[in-house]
């Protein structure tokens, strides 16, 4: 049986986290939690303690690529997937060197979402 992730999604638009939530649910993962800016972000994460991270990079308060950085040092093992926009390669780059582990580029295409949790948490 294919093991589900719990999974926390992190980004400042509403919209964008009730899109993933929705592509994430419909598809049999659970959404422990949801956060609107990186600092938001690390609290969820020490209290949900989720399978993966789905982390916005351009946020308000701090943005992904800190928050990635704050979590790895609470927990090194955290898988972090990032999700930016196109244009935004660099960013990528300080967030995989910050700690990520994958990205998604927007807009999200729900095959790619799939494709990236199930190579990272083998759901």
């Amino acid at each position: 049986m294919v093991r589900l992730a719990n999974i926390l999604v992190v980004d400042d638009a509403a919209f964008m986290r009730v899109m993933l939530r929705t592509l994430l649910e419909n598809n049999g993962h659970t959404v422990v939690g949801e956060a609107a800016n990186g600092v938001e972000a690390i609290e969820k994460y020490v209290t949900c303690r989720p399978d993966l991270v789905t982390m916005d990079i351009t946020m308000p308060i701090m943005e992904g690529v800190d928050a990635v950085r704050e979590i790895r040092q609470k927990d090194p093992r955290a898988k972090i997937v990032m999700c930016s926009a196109m244009g935004q390669k660099e960013m990528v780059v300080r967030a995989i060197q910050a700690g990520a582990i994958d990205f998604i580029v927007k807009p999200m295409q729900e095959g790619k979402v799939l494709e990236v949790i199930a190579k990272h948490t083998g759901s």
